[in-house]
């Protein structure tokens, strides 16, 4: 079961890395703020699966769900500062 374990937890840092790529590469901020997403997806499944080795998840869940939140609030933060920014540059109004 560790195998599996192992297997999974490398291929979860495998797609974490080609978020990465897409947020480094990215041609628009959006690309750019959904590579983020991704990782920080990424990362919560990561510590569930890290929680379930070490027979811990109920901490790791709690972890997972926090930094969720974290990263729910940044997102809408970005959203919302995009959005702002977008408006400024509308000379049509």
């Amino acid at each position: 079961m560790k195998i599996f374990f192992l297997f999974v937890l490398i291929t979860i840092t495998l797609l974490i890395a080609v978020y990465l790529f897409r947020v480094i590469r990215g041609p628009t901020v959006f690309d750019r703020v959904l590579g983020l997403n991704g990782i920080s997806t990424k990362a919560i499944i990561l510590l569930v699966v890290i929680g379930t080795v070490y027979e811990r998840v109920d901490m790791f869940v709690d972890i997972s769900t926090g930094y969720a939140l974290v990263n729910l609030v940044g997102s809408l933060a970005i959203a919302k500062y995009l959005e702002e920014r977008g408006k400024s540059f509308d000379v049509s109004a």
